[in-house]
């Protein structure tokens, strides 16, 4: 990974200033984690940057696609501003020009500028209750669906109600549609309610009645596509390429194939002027050239009144939607008071429409025309301006009498191209042997340019984002009339056992009133859940077991970690995407979190421990635990409770284990106590024993306090 650099360094310095700014608002956080795009919502009513943990290396947060992998966060902040002209503030008596009130990008008064009122879920049904060995096994029960309420009646599968007061008197309503239809699960729909209450403290019946003029809606999108490839991740990328700092912000607004109105605004992992390789699409080049920033984020504009009397759509809105630097003066220490700084907020947020978009500016208007990386950057990369460019979004100007209110509706998503085909194109890149087959967006045929047939293949996330907001703007006008898959089980468990791994589920979901499963698929991940998943199992109707619910995995191995989920399926009959192809319900509702392993009981002897393998051998790691934990080794038929210190020959401490399972099996992942992997050499395991343990059967003392043992275990790397 490249050094920091003194520019780095500052910008670094400057964002945890922010955040100290900030840190004082308690705003309250939520996730929506339902479908497989994963985004968290601020009670404000817009998710500033490192709003929701506080930690800098979290800038990099949120609209996590595809969300069954780690570091998919595509969102950086989020901002939403309300501003106005000749605006007669009640709270200091004094009328303002240009009146702006701010969620975002780095400052939150959630005390007397925004005040958050309401801010619930509802949820179609609830998550269901997965235990692995006893425990709650999934994300979504322990800590990422926290529903408020329960709708059988909803459309969407979860809804959040977001109610905020504002210090300019305007009274935001905002919900939140999301999907587990898998044609519909990689979008949210924001829908929008900005009413003149005249309400502008938390004490409701403190009102200011007044007409306000040239109000308009202003929202900023800071896409960092993603954080795997930046140095909050994987570190694939220069260091400077991380918090979106080349990020390219796109729009069209003509569909490019109908040339119907489609306002969109999208962004994609744009050329690094440092890079020693081509970053479009954040190939991993130091590691395996798997596409670490391959996605394409953004938001289409699905409806905005044409004014307070006049609810029809505006196809002139939003009426600015000019990219912005994120580190402008005007993106922090913003205040409702300050004069100067709302004024050229005000003007940022009516700047209206860019004579070149961002990639044409930079010489890229796409992925696949982009030169060489020096021709890129070429405004990210200014000292001063080191964090990039940001999308600027305005609807208005809007008068608004009191009472009145005006409705927008947009929808924000991600995609392209999945991620089995970022590993094979990603080291068909590295390897630089053509001739290399091309997409049919550009043609089809070959190519021997690695970094051309690359490229082409990122550029088709372009189209893949437009069938997700074609598929978004269907769902809306149709009143969200669109398939429910069928619901998942209710309760699934998965109980490791010595020689099998037992799964077993409720059969709820094949009395569902809305559309009723008639069958389920598990599928199995090894060693870590943040892989591809593989079918180990179906039943019901097409496949060639009877509907059944339970099953023993009896393919598991002694030392490896399993995690499962299982979907169930429909007839095929309601789908309204793929006639005949059946819906399924979503795996995060039932993706485990924690591992399932076979356990064998404690050994009886100190003198038959094994440690397996040894020796450790690098060159060997696929015929030990495979790729997903290559370095893990095991410790077989240990005492049910002990403590494992591993030295090095000449005595050094480098890793404790605390078993205490019951089990004869511990795992160690060769990492050292401090995070380090162990180097060749000769290593000493010292097991002892911390609870006297008896025959179960006998009542024979077999192990008691102080026992101990000793192996050598060898590492060749």
């Amino acid at each position: 990974m490249q050094q920091m650099t003194l520019r780095n360094l500052t910008a670094r310095l400057v964002l945890t200033m922010f955040i100290l700014a900030g840190a004082a608002v308690a705003d309250e956080t939520k996730w929506i984690a339902v479908g497989n795009l994963h985004n968290w919502y601020s009670s404000a009513g817009g998710e500033r940057e490192v709003g929701r943990t506080g930690e800098i290396p979290d800038q990099q947060d949120g609209l996590r696609w595809p969300a069954q992998f780690r570091w998919q966060d595509t969102q950086a902040a989020k901002a939403l501003w309300i501003g106005s002209t000749n605006y007669n503030d009640p709270i200091v008596g004094k009328t303002f020009d240009y009146k702006v009130v701010h969620v975002g990008p780095r400052v939150l008064d959630d005390l007397d500028e925004i005040i958050p009122m309401e801010f619930n879920m509802v949820g179609r049904f609830g998550h269901p209750n997965v235990f692995v060995d006893g425990v709650p096994g999934s994300n979504l029960m322990v800590a990422m669906d926290e529903v408020d309420e329960i709708d059988p009646t909803l459309k969407a599968d979860r809804v959040i109600y977001n109610v905020v007061h504002t210090a300019i008197g305007i009274t935001l309503t905002r919900k939140i549609h999301a999907f587990t239809n898998p044609y519909h699960d990689n979008y949210f729909i924001y829908d929008y309610v900005f009413k003149n209450t005249g309400i502008v403290k938390k004490d409701t019946s403190i009102t200011h009645s007044q007409t306000l003029t040239d109000v308009v809606f202003f929202i900023q999108y800071r896409y960092a596509p993603t954080r795997e490839g930046s140095v909050y991740g994987g570190g694939w990328l220069p260091q400077s390429a991380s918090w979106g700092h080349n990020t390219v912000n796109d729009a069209v607004f003509t569909h490019p194939e109908t040339g119907d109105p489609f306002r969109v605004q999208f962004a994609w992992q744009g050329l690094h002027s440092q890079g020693a390789f081509s970053t479009i699409g954040g190939p991993a080049a130091t590691g395996d050239g798997h596409l670490t920033s391959a996605q394409y984020v953004g938001v289409i504009t699905l409806h905005a009144d044409k004014s307070a009397s006049d609810p029809s759509d505006d196809p002139d809105q939003p009426s600015t939607t000019m990219y912005l630097q994120s580190d402008l003066r005007i993106t922090s220490g913003n205040s409702q008071f300050n004069d100067s700084q709302m004024a050229e907020e005000y003007a940022a947020m009516t700047a209206g429409h860019p004579l070149n978009r961002h990639g044409e500016d930079l010489g890229c208007p796409t992925p696949i025309d982009c030169g060489a990386p020096a021709n890129t950057y070429v405004k990210a990369g200014d000292p001063g301006n080191p964090g990039g460019y940001t999308h600027g979004q305005g609807f208005g100007p809007y008068t608004l009498a009191p009472g009145d209110s005006v409705h927008i509706v947009l929808a924000e998503g991600v995609a392209g191209i999945d991620r089995e085909s970022s590993y094979d194109i990603g080291a068909q890149w590295l390897s630089g042997s053509g001739p290399f087959q091309l997409p049919e967006k550009v043609g089809g045929g070959t190519t021997n340019d690695a970094d051309y047939f690359k490229n082409a293949w990122v550029y088709t996330g372009e189209d893949s984002l437009f069938q997700t907001f074609e598929r978004a703007l269907e769902n809306y006008e149709s009143d969200f009339d669109i398939s429910q898959p069928p619901p998942p089980p209710e309760l699934f468990e998965v109980n490791s056992g010595g020689d099998r791994i037992s799964l077993t589920w409720t059969d709820n979901a094949e009395f569902d009133p809305v559309n009723n499963a008639v069958g389920y698929r598990i599928y199995r991940a090894i060693h870590v859940p943040d892989t591809t998943y593989e079918l180990i199992f179906e039943c019901g109707q097409g496949t060639d077991n009877a509907i059944v619910h339970e099953y023993d995995d009896r393919s598991a191995i002694r030392g490896f970690d399993y995690y499962y989920y299982i979907v169930s399926f429909d007839d095929g009959n309601s789908n309204d995407v793929q006639a005949g192809v059946p819906l399924v319900s979503s795996k995060f509702y039932t993706m485990t979190s924690e591992p399932a392993s076979l356990k064998r009981p404690a050994g009886e002897k100190l003198a038959n421990i094994r440690v397996v393998p040894n020796p450790f051998n690098i060159k060997a790691r696929e015929l030990q635990f495979g790729e997903s934990d290559p370095d893990r080794i095991m410790f077989y038929n240990i005492p049910p409770v002990c403590r494992i210190r591993i030295y090095t020959e000449r005595g050094d401490l480098v890793k404790t284990l605390e078993h205490t399972d019951g089990s004869g099996d511990e795992a160690w992942n060769s990492v050292t106590s401090s995070r380090q992997l162990v180097v060749s050499g000769v290593y000493i395991a010292h097991i002892e024993v911390t609870q006297d343990y008896q025959d179960p059967v006998s009542g024979e003392l077999l192990y008691k306090v102080g026992d101990a043992a000793i192996r050598k275990l060898i590492i060749i790397r």
